[in-house]
């Protein structure tokens, strides 16, 4: 049995369908008119013991309304859900004792306690025993670098600081399944370097699942071998990371300098290149081209030994489509999502 499992997982929201001003909030008042607006659409989900998932889209996508059925704070319209065999909302209590989480945008910590009191607190509620919390408490702070910030109430803590706190705070009763929402929103790179690697650790070395949703495809890359897109509440990719490299990212560029100015470079260039006129293009400096191919289409190595014959290339980089570029021109290309009225 995975440790999620998903079917035709579903969630709507019945919201208000008034139009602007006094006079609409009146009549809305005295007849009221709602719309449908699906957040997850039918959703298939599998997710094993181990693995490390980045559940990702554009925002409005349904990343975390499914992150909230998961977790048991809403309930599905339809479908079903089941996490370690519990259904999340139903056995939320026992579902709890088992996950972590992580929402970026909200802290779990007591604002004017000092953080090991909240931790403390947070223990209690999980029932820890006393030698798991020390146990526990003493590997966060070593891993996660909390130190005098333990001793520091919430409100004084930098949001570097804090989500430290926050990530320590999910980890603390000992989780097999960890779901982190944007764990390092408006962090600074030392600090999102020092999050990342600990998430690493959890993973690899004490075999915590973890799925991630993140905006940051620095996060997604270092972190995550699988990745499972959704648009519009539906999945319409799930694979590794390789494959939806080899699936779309076939886009590849060289970037040319040359030994000085060369007036007529672009026009060699197109002409060693006859299947690719169109592709080879002129950069602001004038001894710099670029030409674009599909890798799959035209090889590499034969095309670069063609322009150094025929061109004086001083310099050449080989550009090929990163998983942000991928997923930027995914999120462009996407159809937009109806509202369906009921």
């Amino acid at each position: 049995m995975s440790l999620i499992e998903a079917q035709q997982l579903t969630r709507s929201f019945r919201i208000p369908d008034k139009g602007p001003g006094f006079a609409a909030a009146v009549r809305h008042l005295v007849r009221p008119r709602f719309m449908e607006r699906t957040a997850v659409d039918g959703i298939d989900l599998r997710v094993e013991a181990g693995e490390s998932v980045a559940y990702v889209g554009p925002n409005g996508a349904g990343k975390s309304t499914t992150l909230k059925m998961l977790t048991g704070i809403l309930a599905p319209t339809r479908g079903q859900v089941r996490v370690r065999g519990l259904d999340p909302h139903r056995d939320r209590i026992a579902n709890a004792r088992h996950i972590g989480v992580v929402f970026g945008q909200r802290s779990q910590l007591w604002w004017d306690l000092p953080v090991f009191e909240s931790l403390r607190l947070l223990g209690d509620i999980y029932d820890v025993p006393q030698a798991d919390f020390t146990r526990n408490l003493g590997e966060l702070s070593e891993l996660l670098e909390l130190g005098e910030l333990l001793r520091v109430p919430a409100r004084q803590l930098s949001l570097g600081q804090r989500m430290r706190c926050e990530v320590a705070a999910a980890l603390l009763h000992g989780p097999d399944l960890v779901y982190l929402d944007e764990p390092t929103l408006g962090l600074d790179v030392a600090v999102k370097d020092n999050v990342r690697r600990f998430i690493r650790h959890i993973n690899r070395e004490r075999g915590v699942t973890v799925m991630l949703t993140s905006h940051d495809l620095g996060d997604i890359e270092d972190l995550c071998e699988r990745m499972v897109m959704i648009d519009g509440g539906r999945i319409i990719f799930d694979g590794p990371l390789r494959t939806m490299r080899e699936r779309f990212g076939k886009d590849c560029a060289i970037h040319l300098s040359l030994r000085g100015q060369l007036p007529d470079a672009l026009e060699v260039a197109r002409k060693t290149l006859p299947e690719l006129p169109a592709a080879c293009s002129s950069q602001p400096e004038p001894h710099e081209l670029v030409v674009q191919f599909d890798m799959t289409q035209v090889p590499v190595g034969p095309l670069v030994g063609r322009l150094l014959a025929a061109l004086p290339v001083q310099d050449l980089r080989i550009q090929e489509s990163s998983i942000e570029s991928i997923l930027r021109e995914l999120y462009k290309s996407r159809p937009k999502p109806q509202d369906t009225q009921p």
